[in-house]
């Protein structure tokens, strides 16, 4: 599992003083982004080789909410690498008490930048060694 740490800004939360649901998967979205360094590659480099992921599903499940100025782990794990597409599991939680606050799930097709879809071992079978290697 991989671990990124966020601190909740002002414009993340609502009229109620927490994080509105809305903002969760922008973080997820950074926990994968740095989740892809740890396999030796940012994203913009495996997209710049021509693979795009585009989402097919997503899903979040809210338990307890943060607030302005709480530190928060985003934890990535990938959970799913098939040769046409990958998954993800989420968990947000606070630091300091380690309460889980959300956790979610993405599943990630593997296609050109046609976005046709893409066998990824084959077409790039490093990429698809490095991310096996984190599973």
């Amino acid at each position: 599992m991989f671990r990124t740490k966020i601190t909740v800004r002002y414009c993340e939360t609502d009229s109620m003083g927490v994080v509105h649901h809305s903002r969760y998967f922008p973080w997820f979205e950074v926990g994968r982004t740095e989740f892809f360094k740890t396999c030796g590659m940012s994203y913009r480099e495996v997209e710049e080789r021509g693979v795009l992921l585009p989402l097919l599903d997503c899903y979040s499940k809210f338990i307890h909410g943060a607030r302005y100025q709480d530190d928060v782990w985003i934890e990535v794990r990938l959970t799913r690498l098939g040769v046409a597409k990958c998954a993800f599991e989420y968990r947000v939680v606070r630091c300091g008490d380690d309460v889980l606050l959300a956790e979610g799930s993405t599943t990630h097709g593997f296609t050109d930048r046609n976005f046709k879809p893409i066998n990824l071992k084959k077409k790039h079978p490093d990429i698809f060694e490095a991310l096996k290697k984190l599973q």
